[in-house]
């Protein structure tokens, strides 16, 4: 294995061990909002099924990248 994926690795297995509540707690607000997202879509916009799903797939992983940093910033602010 070369230094860098050594380091790619050890960094990656850092964050989650650091982060393992944010992320999972992000992680079933994702799955959540995408079978939300695709019900809407369908049945409020009327659109297909694919259209649906392009826009829940895009849309809430968007909103899970902005949900982690909220997360990780509350979380902050409990501490002190």
């Amino acid at each position: 294995m070369t230094e860098i994926t050594k380091g790619l690795f050890g960094a990656s297995k850092d964050i989650f061990q650091n982060n393992k509540g944010s992320i999972l707690r992000t992680v079933i607000y994702t799955i959540g909002h995408f079978a939300i997202a695709i019900t809407v879509l369908m049945l409020v916009a009327d659109v297909s099924f694919m259209i649906a799903l392009t826009d829940a797939i895009v849309e809430p992983l968007a909103n899970s990248i902005w949900y982690f940093i909220l997360d990780k910033w509350w979380a902050s602010k409990l501490k002190k």
